[in-house]
């Protein structure tokens, strides 16, 4: 590309790409898409992006695409890779003017120069950081500015580079330039608090900015440049002067005002002087050790006590907390149990640890956090009554919980009162001991505490199991206080549920639970809809733990579940809606069957619900837990929410849908219990199964679940679902053979297998494909044993149950073998012989059994040659079926069903599903159940005696193992 040529032709193609006329920008971008690959086409984008005169629109847009390209075209291996000429050129002309006028521009400008520093620096470009140093050096504002956002970019990049050269090569850099970023730092620190005072706001904000900069590349530098960063005396400098400059800073938030840039410019460089600590601490916990004593003694003053009044701001109070917290438990600082094995560094951090951590210190830290932090604030009450839902969500933490004020006392409370409970239990106990009996509904304050006090005794349970009688406490304080209706009393009421739900699973008397379930009935009816969100998370708290008993719940469960469903009818947030629905999920999902009278509200209503959250993706997917725990409670009744329950199927499980990335999972599930819970095949729910063919396809961590949907619908309606499904499913089934895993090929083996056993006639034929695949693999000797065991199941389904259809089988394969029929049969039982180790379930050692015995009688000679290994067989499979009767001394067969027993299900137990009864009921026609295998063997013996007459069956006996002839004759006794 001719430089002065082009640049007019690229120009008026990127402003035409800059177009709101779809007509005029769809072709300059294909223009530029092609001009890409050009040479020359970057060094013209430079010449664009650097001429101020031009429109910034086309400016932007010539940095956006010079940037793309350096991910593409600047690596030398890269396809259509920039020549090295053009590279040094560009290299050049990005480093000689730092005078970009326009923030946004100025800053892709230092982006895109940092991704080539990252991929030629200091290598092919020696010459940037010198010049670097040397911008930032001059006394044009601009110019300094932009040199110092560049400098940022590019050593942020540099730092982030992770293979052990490159480490190398940034470890010489930062050791290079730490003195100058150093001094740099504390000019432009210098300058700005000069300037403080001066009112010039401009000046202030330029001052700022360029010691907020200078301090991000001292950031990066101090955390990523060192491997032993406490040797180096300017490093550890810099860092013990951080505490200094922070109380000159906060110093500073005084004089400026609240509500402008220089305000949030500070308050960001405030912020940032304490990412250094916190980032230092994590990469190199032994070299802080020096700054633990600084560390906690500024955090805990500013926190703490009254030094911070009028100075500290949430962030900072937020990040001064996460300090004392990985102070706290870092595990470098943690000794062993045997002090003697700890390093000397562990026991020095941990010595100064103790030193400051005394008994005044933490009691203050303690009695503060709960008296002052944990105090709900006017902003949150006023929250809690204009936007109810609102509060309960960030409560729970939100998004932001780890820049959050209120979650982030809460966990450096439960680590502090971990790490040091013995000195703190008496401090809380003290605390709750002054609050006993009722509180004046007129004193604010006081509830305020006592809700703090509560707040902390819920955070504290596991560590105050010994030392609080939770139960007594239960009955003689928290019941009383949850009747107290007065609307003052809410933050108390809904506080005492939250709380018991944190002690739920701690220590609470299964006998008691009967009150607190009137208490929850009455407190899901309170006129406050915060304290009744609270109520159904201690509810589902309640249901979810181990010592949960359905009969003590039974008598309260039509009350909570037309109240929670209520409760899901009036909250109108996305999330509330979500929680309030697994609650609903998780009472279903216990009380199982119990539920049927009381959820046609909740199945009138779901539809509605499907439909206003269609563009709510994770309401959805609530809806679709629900509706699993409603299908398995309703068992075959699920059949009447088919109108709804069906096409929610189809849509969740089907791939071409845009949700289905959300929804497969659960969608699968449902589709599964659904299968399983039905008591007859419906032609709607036939046509799903078209979902399936492209599920098999993507092969992803779902494909157990679309396996037992596939057998699902074997044991619901093998007939009609072959029939229409067979040859499809064949096709996927042998795409999948190819490629899927060992354990994959079992999963599609077993749902041939159960084809075979559902239906002996028409399995067969649909899975005719995958069969000779199976015979070849016994033939060969399958080297997997779990495979194999498959292998020898199918073949004796086949074998035991259509004689017709392996003989033709047999036959196929004779052919495709070379060999005769004969002795492909002898050299298939030879190897079953073999591998039967290899079959671990005795229902398959049995049909092994009866599946070779089903070859007797014979006078086929190969037959009668493997009649020896057909007996061991046999024998094995009486060893492994028979039980002596203790009374009669006779054996029998323990794998005979003779009638369907209806299993007793104990409480805890769920009840048997349609399929359970389904599998059951096919067991009673499966030769496996209903053929006696001693009868068997006896019949097939005589029948080949009668064959051969006595001397040609000795004969043949005596080709037997003596010892297996003696216990087949004793299993036999009485035959």
């Amino acid at each position: 590309m001719d430089l002065n040529s082009a640049s007019t032709v690229v120009l008026q193609v990127l402003t035409q790409a800059t177009s709101q006329d779809t007509a005029v920008l769809k072709p300059a971008e294909e223009q530029l898409k092609q001009w890409e690959t050009q040479p020359g086409f970057y060094s013209v984008l430079l010449n664009i992006f650097t001429n101020h005169t031009l429109d910034i629109n086309v400016r932007w847009l010539a940095v956006l695409y010079f940037k793309n390209g350096i991910d593409r075209y600047w690596r030398r291996v890269a396809p259509h890779a920039l020549s090295e000429e053009e590279k040094s050129t560009l290299r050049a002309g990005l480093i000689t003017n730092f005078n970009e006028p326009v923030n946004q521009i100025a800053t892709q400008i230092a982006v895109l120069i940092a991704k080539v520093a990252r991929l030629d620096c200091p290598r092919q470009w020696p010459e940037l950081i010198p010049t670097l140093i040397e911008s930032v050096k001059v006394q044009d504002d601009l110019r300094q500015h932009r040199a110092l956002l560049t400098f940022y970019h590019v050593t942020k990049t540099l730092a982030s580079k992770r293979l052990a050269a490159d480490r190398k090569l940034f470890y010489d850099l930062a050791s290079g330039i730490y003195n100058f970023a150093c001094s740099l730092w504390n000019h432009h620190t210098d300058t700005f608090l000069q300037q403080v005072s001066s009112g010039n706001e401009a000046a202030v904000l330029s001052s700022l900015e360029r010691t907020l900069l200078s301090l991000k590349v001292l950031r990066k530098l101090t955390v990523n440049g060192f491997v032993e960063p406490h040797k180096n005396m300017e490093v550890m400098g810099f860092l013990h002067g951080i505490f200094d400059r922070l109380k000159q800073f906060l110093e500073c938030s005084r004089s400026i005002g609240t509500d402008n840039v220089c305000r949030d410019r500070l308050e960001k460089t405030i912020i940032l002087f304490t990412k250094v600590l916190l980032d230092f601490l994590d990469q190199h916990p032994f070299s802080f050790t020096p700054l633990i004593q600084r560390s906690l003694e500024f955090s805990v003053s500013y926190v703490f006590t009254e030094v911070g009044e009028g100075v500290t701001f949430e962030r900072f109070i937020v990040q001064c907390m996460n300090l004392i917290k990985m102070i706290v438990k870092n595990y470098a600082y943690k000794p062993s149990k045997n002090f003697e094995d700890s390093s000397p560094e562990t026991l020095e951090a941990h010595k100064i640890k103790m030193a400051f951590f005394t008994y005044p210190t933490l009691t203050e830290i303690c009695r503060r956090l709960v008296s002052h932090y944990f105090l709900l604030t006017e902003e949150e009450l006023t929250m809690w009554e204009e936007d109810p839902e609102g509060f309960t969500v960030e409560e729970t933490g939100g998004d932001s919980w780890k820049y959050s004020l209120r979650p982030c006392t809460e966990v450096l409370f439960i680590d502090i009162f971990h790490e040091y409970n013995q000195t703190l239990t008496p401090v809380l106990l003290e605390m709750m001991q002054t609050l006993q009996g009722p509180t004046n509904v007129e004193d604010m304050n006081a509830l305020l505490i006592k809700d703090a006090v509560y707040n902390a005794v819920g955070l504290a349970a596991y560590e105050l199991f010994d030392s609080v009688d939770f139960d007594q406490w239960f009955k003689n304080q928290l019941l009383p206080e949850l009747q107290v209706i007065h609307n003052r009393y809410k933050p108390l009421r809904r506080r005492v549920i939250w709380l018991i739900g944190q002690w739920i699973s701690v220590k609470f008397k299964s006998d008691l639970r009967p009150m607190l379930y009137e208490a929850i009935c009455n407190l899901l009816q309170d006129q406050d809809l915060v304290v009744r969100i609270e109520t159904a998370t201690t509810l589902k708290l309640t249901v979810d733990d181990f010592e949960f008993r359905t009969d003590q719940f039974l008598p309260y469960l039509e009350t909570m579940f037309t109240l929670l469903f209520q409760l899901l009818q009036q909250v109108t947030e996305c999330d509330t809606k979500m929680h309030v629905l697994h609650v609903l999920s998780c009472v279903i999902e216990r009380v199982n069957i119990q539920i049927r009278p009381y959820v046609g509200c909740l199945v009138q209503y779901l539809p509605l619900l499907w439909k206003q959250s269609e563009e709510h993706n994770m309401l959805r997917c609530a809806i679709l837990t629900t509706l699993i725990h409603l299908v398995q409670g309703l068992g075959a009744d699920s059949k009447n929410l088919y109108p709804f329950l069906l096409p929610v199927i189809q849509l969740s499980t089907d791939v071409s849908q845009p949700p289905h990335v959300y929804l497969l999972e659960d969608g699968l599930e449902l589709w599964l219990v659904t299968l399983e819970n039905s008591p007859c095949v419906t032609p709607e729910l036939l046509r799903i199964f078209q979902n399936m063919s492209p599920l098999l396809e993507l092969s992803s961590e779902n494909l157990r679940t679309c396996f037992k949907i596939i057998n699902g619908y074997i044991f619901l309606s093998s007939t009609e679902f072959l029939q229409t499904y067979a040859v499809g499913l064949c096709q996927s089934f042998c795409e999948l053979l190819k490629e899927i895993t060992t354990e994959g090929q079992v999963q599609v083996l077993k749902v041939v297998e159960n084809a075979l056993k559902v239906n002996p006639v028409l399995g067969p034929q649909m899975f005719q494909p995958i069969l000779p695949c199976v015979f070849r693999g016994i033939i060969e000797g399958e080297r997997y044993p779990v495979v194999m065991s498959t292998y020898l199941g199918v073949m004796g389904r086949v074998l035991l149950q259509n004689t017709s259809f392996f003989s033709s089988l047999l036959n196929e394969m004779a052919h495709k073998f070379n060999q005769e029929m004969d002795q492909l049969l002898g050299n298939m039982i030879e190897m079953w012989v073999d591998r039967m180790d290899n079959i671990t379930q005795p229902e398959r050692r049995k049909l092994s059994a009866l599946a070779l015995l089903s070859l007797l009688p014979s006078d086929n000679s190969v037959i009668q040659d493997k009649f020896c290994g057909i007996i061991n067989i046999s024998v094995e499979g009486l060893h492994d079926v028979m039980t002596e009767d203790p009374e009669t001394g006779t054996y029998k067969d323990c794998m005979l069903m003779s009638h369907l027993e209806e299993p007793k299900v104990t409480e805890d137990e769920e009840p048997p599903t349609e399929q359970d009864k389904r599998k059951k009921m096919l067991a009673l026609k499966d030769p496996v159940h209903t053929v006696s295998l001693q009868q068997f063997i006896y019949e097939k013996l005589k029948a080949q005696q009668e064959l051969l007459g006595e001397q040609g069956f000795q004969s043949l006996m005596e080709t037997v193992d003596t010892e297996i002839v003696t216990q087949l004759q004793e299993f036999l006794q009485g035959f």
